[in-house]
């Protein structure tokens, strides 16, 4: 992922467009995705719609008996952003939560699930490239929350 200058990115209309981007599997899954207010921050706005679409479209993926709920928080820490993506759906091992980072590591066969494997992948480098760190806290049956950080002062070399 090719990334642009980094530049004030309003949160909240990147959202609007990974949402927007979702559209029809939220409708189809029946998702209800809801979000605290939303910071500005100096970023790549491509890179984070395509960094919560990714989030947001695996909670509403791997959804449980439910019709999955997707919250996008946010933390303000003193000297970064600590975002959050929280669902109902399936959970993930803990012992699979460093792994799901990795390329091409899927936990679940393409039958039960669609997709490449390399999605988280793809938001590990989009997350590190802003100076940030990304993880997950989850347990089987359970849901999964994703975190990541975005600093408030961009490091140098990531611009």
């Amino acid at each position: 992922t090719r990334g642009k200058p980094f530049e004030p990115t309003d949160c909240e209309e990147v959202l609007e467009q990974a949402l927007a981007n979702l559209q029809i599997a939220i409708e189809e899954s029946g998702a209800t995705v809801t979000h605290d207010p939303l910071p500005t921050v100096m970023a790549d706005g491509g890179q984070l719609v395509q960094l919560l679409q990714n989030l947001v479209g695996n909670a509403v993926k791997f959804r449980g008996e439910e019709p999955p709920r997707v919250h996008v928080g946010v933390e303000e820490k003193a000297d970064a952003w600590v975002f959050s993506v929280r669902d109902n759906g399936i959970g993930i091992d803990p012992a699979s939560c460093e792994r799901i980072f990795l390329i091409f590591q899927r936990l679940h066969g393409r039958g039960e699930y669609p997709g490449t494997g390399i999605g988280l992948a793809v938001c590990k480098k989009i997350v590190e490239r802003h100076g940030g760190r990304i993880w997950v806290e989850s347990q089987p049956g359970q849901g999964a929350t994703f975190f990541f950080t975005l600093p408030k002062q961009v490091p140098q070399q990531a611009q």
